[in-house]
């Protein structure tokens, strides 16, 4: 068994999915310690992600608790051999720990998938637009937690710039693309930004316009990261307190078909790109 370490995402998403896998088996952690050689005490650890868990041992309980999907299993095992500290760790004592499971979360996404109707989505926010937003927190941050904030957002940004870097969707509603926090020069510089962005051949920028029939969810805001395998999806909404995360089977299918949804609802990539460009004109 591997040793007792800082708890992060992974490690969490990791014992929570062998957890699942053990109650689908209709097991205690007394009948499934028993099974994998060791006490119920330790299972628990790992399930809570108080201890890691070897590639070995995943396996094993996987096979003890009649698990026949390969993919999920490799996708488990996978997740026990990345230790590196990520970038994110800089900020272990600085920002608050949800923020840094984002970042982790985000990192190891296959494909993201954000929907707004008020904000620009974080990946795709300027230096100017996300200080302004982080101004305008409630409760109210100093000036040094505003700074480690927008350094701690610009870097999340990198994971569009890296060499293999995820496929990235946004779907914005008009009404984010109007809102000025900040004045005009800083609307007309996140506006061409987001023109700039759209150009990656890895990020597609759509937008649903004022004059759309219908908008699903009714306003809904969500940002979703794919795994490896779909079982592993995370969804995250924010909140005042803080960013929430869903990995519920049934749930992660809902915001699924949400974003098809809205993906639906939005205007083509070229035509977004000019209801951007006739917003940019007017400021």
């Amino acid at each position: 068994m591997a040793g007792r370490a800082a708890s992060t995402a992974r490690r969490a998403r990791l014992g929570a999915e062998l957890r699942k896998l053990r109650e689908r088996a209709g097991m205690t952690t007394t009948q499934a310690a028993g099974l994998l050689g060791t006490s119920s005490g330790q299972l628990s650890n790992i399930e809570v992600a108080r201890f890691g868990v070897s590639a070995d041992r995943v396996r094993v309980a996987a096979h003890a608790y009649s698990c026949t999907d390969q993919a999920l299993i490799d996708a488990l095992v996978a997740m026990t051999g990345d230790r590196k500290r990520g970038w994110w760790e800089e900020y272990r004592e600085i920002l608050p720990p949800k923020l840094l499971d984002l970042a982790e979360i985000e990192h190891h996404g296959t494909a993201l998938h954000a929907a707004y109707s008020m904000h620009i989505p974080g990946l795709l926010q300027t230096v100017d637009h996300a200080r302004e937003i982080y101004r305008q927190a409630v409760p109210e941050l100093s000036p040094p937690e505003i700074e480690h904030r927008v350094s701690y957002r610009v870097k999340r940004q990198e994971v569009l710039y890296r060499t293999h870097p995820a496929p990235y969707r946004a779907v914005l509603h008009e009404a984010a693309l109007r809102m000025t926090f900040g004045g005009p020069d800083v609307v007309r510089g996140q506006l061409q930004h987001l023109l700039r962005m759209s150009e990656l051949p890895h990020a597609t920028i759509r937008v649903i316009p004022f004059a759309a029939t219908r908008y699903p969810g009714s306003g809904q805001s969500v940002y979703y990261v794919r795994g490896p395998v779909p079982a592993l999806d995370t969804a995250q909404l924010d909140q005042l307190h803080g960013p929430v995360f869903i990995d519920a089977e049934a749930q992660l299918a809902q915001y699924r078909l949400l974003l098809e949804r809205l993906d639906d609802t939005a205007l083509n990539v070229e035509r977004s790109r000019e209801l951007i460009h006739k917003v940019v004109q007017c400021r």
